[in-house]
C-alpha cells in the first residue's frame, strides 16, 4: 500500500468534503467568535488553502480527481456569463467622468505595474523567473486578472496561461496578501477623507449628488420560481455550450493555419471558451436578458466561483508556496505602482478620495471589498462600489491577458 496515497479518491466524496468545507467557512463568518479572525484573514483565503492543506496531508488529491477539470470547463464560463450579463452601463455612466477616469487609470496602473515589477524582480534575481522549469509569469498573469477585475477573471487567466499548481499557489499568496494590506490601508484613510480632499482641492459634494442619482436595483431582486431558474441556467450553460462548440472549431483552425499565434495562447481552446463566454455576457447585458440578474444570476455565479476556488485549491502545494521570496518584492512594487497611478489620476481631475479608494478596490479587490470601502464612507454608497467592480469583471480578463503577454515578452 502506498503511504502517500490519498485517503479519499472518489470524486463524489471529495466534492462533498469541499462543499462541506465551504459551508463551514461561511457559517463561521456569521459567528461573533470569529469576527476578529475574519478582519485579518479573508474567507476566500481559507477557501483556497484549506483544500490545499487537505491535499498536502494526502486526505484528498487533485491528481486523482476530475473535479478541477470539470469545474473549469463547465462552471467557469457559466460563472463569467452570470457576472457580466447584469452590467448596467447606464448606471455606470451616471457615476460621472471622474469616477471612471480614476478607475480606468488604476487598471492601467496594474497593467504597467505588473511588467515593471517583473522586470525589476528579474534584475534582482534572474533565477526567480524559471525555478524548477516553472514559468512564473504565467502565475503573475492571473494576478493581473484579479487586480483589474476579480477572482473570476483570475481563474479565467489561469485557464488561458496554465501556470503550474506550485506557481499558482505562490502567486495566490502574493495576490491575497497585498490586496488585503492595501484594503486595510484604504479603510484607515477613509476616516481622513475630508483632510485629504482639502489637500487635493477635490470637490466632495459630487458624492452626495451621485448617492441620490444611483439607485441600487430599482427592480428588486425576486425569489425566482422553477421556470425562471431553468431559464437562467439554460442561458448560462447554453452560452457555455456555444463557447465550447466555437472553441473546438477556432482553436484547431488557428493552430493549423496560423501557428505563430500559438505563442499568444490564441490556439488554446481555453482562451476562446473564456473570451466567447465573457463577450456573450457583455452583449446580453445590453438586451432584456439583463433582467435575469433579478433571478439571482450573480448569486449563482458566486456559488460556481467558490466551487471553482475550492477545486483549484486542491492543486495547491501549501508547503511550497513560500519558496520564491522575490515574488514578495514583485508584489510590493506592483501594488505601489497601481497606487501611484490611482493617486495621480485623482490629483489630475481633483477627484474626491471616495473615488480613489472605491475605484482602486474595484480593481484590486472586486465586488465585495469595493462595496465595503464605499459603505465605509456611507452605507447608501455601497452600490457605487458594486457598479465599478462589475465593470472590472467586464474588462479584467482582457486586461489580464494583455498584461500576461507583456510579462511573457519580458521573461523571454
Amino acid at each position: 500500500m502506498n503511504p502517500n496515497a490519498p485517503i479519499f479518491t472518489n470524486d463524489a466524496i471529495v466534492l462533498g468534503i469541499l462543499l462541506g468545507t465551504l459551508a463551514l467557512i461561511f457559517y463561521s463568518t456569521r459567528l461573533k467568535t470569529f469576527e476578529g479572525f475574519y478582519k485579518i484573514i479573508p474567507p476566500i483565503l481559507l477557501c483556497f488553502f484549506i483544500p490545499g492543506l487537505l491535499s498536502s496531508f494526502n486526505i484528498i488529491s487533485a491528481t486523482q480527481s476530475q473535479l478541477d477539470e470539470t469545474a473549469s470547463r463547465f462552471l467557469l464560463p457559466t460563472c463569467l456569463v452570470f457576472f457580466t450579463l447584469g452590467i448596467d452601463f447606464q448606471a455606470i455612466r451616471r457615476l460621472g467622468g471622474k469616477a471612471l477616469f480614476v478607475f480606468l487609470i488604476g487598471a492601467v496602473g496594474v497593467m504597467v505595474g505588473g511588467p515593471l515589477a517583473l522586470w525589476i524582480g528579474k534584475s534582482i534575481d534572474p533565477g526567480f523567473l524559471n525555478r524548477n522549469g516553472e514559468e512564473v509569469w504565467r502565475g503573475l498573469a492571473t494576478i493581473a486578472g484579479s487586480w483589474t477585475g476579480g477572482n473570476a477573471n483570475q481563474l479565467a487567466l489561469k485557464e488561458i496561461f496554465q501556470p503550474s499548481p506550485n506557481v499558482f499557489a505562490q502567486t495566490s499568496v502574493i495576490d491575497i496578501l497585498f490586496a488585503e494590506l492595501w484594503l486595510g490601508l484604504l479603510l484607515y484613510f477613509v476616516g481622513k477623507a475630508d483632510q485629504i480632499d482639502k489637500k487635493m482641492k477635490a470637490d466632495s459634494s459630487v458624492i452626495e449628488e451621485i448617492r441620490i442619482k444611483v439607485e441600487h436595483n430599482s427592480k428588486k431582486e425576486k425569489n425566482p420560481d422553477f421556470q425562471e431558474l431553468i431559464i437562467l441556467l439554460a442561458v448560462g450553460f447554453g452560452i457555455t455550450a456555444v463557447s465550447h462548440l466555437l472553441a473546438d472549431l477556432i482553436a484547431p483552425f488557428i493552430e493549423k493555419n496560423y501557428p505563430v499565434l500559438k505563442a499568444y495562447s490564441l490556439a488554446s481552446k481555453s482562451f476562446w471558451i473564456v473570451t466567447i463566454a465573457s463577450s456573450s455576457g457583455l452583449i446580453l447585458s445590453t438586451t432584456t436578458a439583463r433582467n435575469l440578474e433579478r433571478f439571482g444570476a450573480t448569486k449563482f455565479g458566486t456559488l460556481f466561483l467558490y466551487i471553482l476556488i475550492a477545486t483549484i485549491g486542491m492543486q495547491l502545494h501549501i508547503f511550497d508556496a513560500f519558496q520564491n521570496p522575490t515574488l514578495f518584492v514583485v508584489g510590493l512594487i506592483w501594488i505601489l505602482t497601481h497606487a501611484i497611478f490611482t493617486l495621480i489620476a485623482a490629483r489630475v481631475v481633483r477627484a474626491p478620495f471616495f473615488f480613489t479608494a472605491v475605484g482602486s478596490q474595484a480593481n484590486v479587490g472586486g465586488v465585495a471589498s469595493a462595496s465595503v470601502v464605499a459603505a465605509a464612507f456611507h452605507p447608501s454608497l455601497a452600490p457605487i462600489g458594486v457598479l465599478l467592480a462589475i465593470l472590472g469583471n467586464a474588462i479584467g480578463t482582457y486586461c489580464g491577458y494583455l498584461t500576461g503577454l507583456i510579462m511573457q515578452w519580458i521573461s523571454n
